[in-house]
C-alpha cells in the first residue's frame, strides 16, 4: 500500500501514525504491513497476556478414558503425526476435530497448528481476533480471477498452520507461534469497520491458514455479510468435513491450494494427506462457492508431466471444466533456496495439458506479463480480461458474458472501473497468497 493508505488503515484500527517505523516487524522489508501498536484492546501477543482474547474453540471432543493415540492415528503415515504420541494417557485430553490432523492434546498442550491449546479440558483458540498481518491487496492477487474483478480486498492473518510445506513463503507467521509475533486486537466488527471504512467490499483471510483461525474468520465473515461486505478464504484446503461444510455458509470464495497430485509430496513436502485436500475441493463445490484452484509448480517435486494431466484430469470430472486453475510460478524459499525457478516453459506445459483436458480457464501465476495471465472467452477466444500482474489493464465483459459472441463467463462479476486501480492501492508486494 501505499502511505496515504498505510495511514488511513492504521489510524482506522487506533494504531497511531506516529512511530510507524517502530511498529513494523521484523519482516517490514518484505512489505507487509505490521499490525502493532498502541490498540484501545492493549492486546498483545505475549503468552501471559493471550488469556482475555483466548476464546473456546469449536469441533472438538473431550477424552474422558484412558487413551491409546495409536488407536485414533492406525494407518495414517503422514509425518506430522508419525511420533506424535506412542503412550496411553489419563482422562484431560481433548482431540480436536477442525482438520484431519485430528490432533489429541493434553492439558496445557498445543495442537499441531501452534494456536490452539488444551485448558484444563477445554480446547481454546488463541488468536481469536489478533491478527499478526494486514494489507489492503487487489482480489487478483489471491489469485482469484472470476470473482469481482478490480475489487479491492482488505486481507488479515493470524500466526499458524496445520501444515509444514517446506516452501511456504509466509513461513515467520504461518510457523510461527503466537507469543512469536506481535498483533493487535481487532475483533470480527472492527475488521467489518476497516473494510467499509477504507472502500473494500472484500475480506480476504490468507497469508498463513485460515483454518486455523476458524472461528474468528466464521464471525468475521458473518458480521461481514450483514453490511453487504463479502468473504474470500485463501486455504489449502485441509479441513474436516462438517466445519468446512458451515464455513461455505458464510463466505463467497474459496481459493485452494491443491499443492500436487501425489501422496509422498503431500506426507514429504507438506506434513498432510492428498485425501483430505481433494475432499475439500469436492465440498465447496457441491456447496455451490465460487471456487478457484492453484497449484504451484515446483521443480522436481510435483512437476512430472503425468502428475500434472492427472490433476486436470481430476478437476474437470469432479468439479467441472468451468473452475478456474491456475498454475504458479515456484521461487526459491523458506526450506527449499537449493532449487531453481520453475521454467516458463514448464508453465506452458503445464497449462497447455489443461486446455487438453478440458478445463477452460487456466491461468499462469507469478509471470507478469504473460498471455497466460489473460481471460479468454473459451468460444471464440476472445480477449475478456487483459492482467498486468495483478492489475487489470483491459476489461469486455458485458453481464458476464463474452460480447462478439455471447458466450456466458463463469464466475462471480461486478462493476469494473479500470481508471480507480491506481489509488489507492500500489502494486502489491511482500506477502503471497499461494
Amino acid at each position: 500500500m501505499d502511505e496515504l493508505t498505510r495511514r488511513h488503515l492504521l489510524r482506522a484500527a487506533g494504531v497511531g501514525v506516529c512511530g510507524l517505523g517502530a511498529a513494523w516487524l521484523g519482516v517490514r522489508a518484505q512489505g507487509l504491513v505490521s499490525l502493532v501498536g498502541s490498540d484501545a484492546g492493549g492486546a498483545t501477543a505475549a503468552a501471559a497476556e493471550l488469556g482475555p482474547y483466548a476464546r473456546e474453540a469449536r469441533y472438538y471432543s473431550g477424552v474422558t478414558a484412558q487413551l491409546n493415540c495409536e488407536t485414533c492415528h492406525t494407518g495414517v503415515e503422514s509425518p506430522s503425526r508419525v511420533g506424535y504420541c506412542h503412550t496411553e494417557h489419563p482422562a484431560g485430553h481433548v482431540k480436536c476435530e477442525l482438520c484431519p490432523q485430528g490432533c489429541v492434546i493434553s492439558d496445557g498442550k498445543r495442537g499441531h497448528c501452534r494456536v490452539r491449546e488444551n485448558r484444563g479440558g477445554r480446547l481454546y483458540t488463541l488468536v481469536y481476533g489478533n491478527p499478526c498481518a494486514g494489507n489492503i491487496d487487489p482480489i487478483e492477487k489471491k489469485p482469484l480471477f472470476h470473482f469481482l474483478p478490480t475489487a479491492a480486498a482488505l486481507s488479515i492473518a493470524t500466526a499458524g498452520c496445520n501444515l509444514r510445506c517446506q516452501y511456504c513463503q509466509n513461513w515467520t507467521i504461518s510457523q510461527a507461534n503466537p507469543e512469536d509475533v506481535e498483533v493487535v486486537h481487532w475483533p470480527p466488527e472492527a475488521v467489518v469497520e476497516l473494510a467499509l471504512a477504507n472502500g473494500c467490499p472484500v475480506i480476504a483471510y490468507t497469508y498463513s491458514e485460515p483454518t486455523v483461525f476458524y472461528e474468528y474468520m466464521v464471525d468475521t465473515a458473518s458480521a461481514g455479510a450483514q453490511v453487504g461486505v463479502k468473504s474470500a478464504v485463501i486455504s489449502a484446503g485441509y479441513v474436516s468435513p462438517e466445519p468446512l461444510r458451515a464455513l461455505c455458509r458464510v463466505v463467497d470464495a474459496i481459493k485452494i491450494d491443491l499443492k500436487g497430485f501425489n501422496e509422498d509430496f503431500y506426507r514429504q513436502v507438506c506434513g498432510a494427506e492428498l485425501d483430505g485436500v481433494l475432499r475439500t475441493i469436492e465440498i465447496i463445490h457441491q456447496e455451490g462457492v465460487h471456487l478457484e484452484i492453484v497449484n504451484l509448480v515446483v521443480p522436481t517435486l510435483n512437476d512430472a508431466a503425468d502428475e500434472l494431466r492427472a490433476l486436470a484430469d481430476w478437476v474437470v470430472e469432479t468439479v467441472g471444466p468451468n473452475v478456474p486453475l491456475h498454475f504458479s510460478r515456484f521461487h526459491p524459499q523458506y526450506q527449499l533456496t537449493d532449487l531453481p525457478a520453475t521454467p516458463v516453459e514448464k508453465l506452458d506445459q503445464a497449462r497447455e495439458l489443461a486446455l487438453a483436458a478440458g478445463c477452460r480457464y487456466v491461468y499462469l501465476g507469478n509471470v507478469p506479463g504473460h498471455p497466460g495471465s489473460n481471460t479468454y472467452c473459451p468460444r471464440c477466444g476472445k480477449l475478456l480480461i487483459g492482467r498486468l500482474g495483478f492489475w487489470v489493464q483491459e476489461y469486455h465483459l458485458a453481464e458476464g458474458a463474452c460480447p462478439d459472441c455471447g458466450e456466458s463467463i463463469a464466475g462471480v462479476w461486478g462493476p469494473v472501473e479500470l481508471e480507480d486501480q491506481s489509488s489507492p492501492l500500489a502494486p502489491p508486494t511482500g506477502r503471497t497468497d499461494s
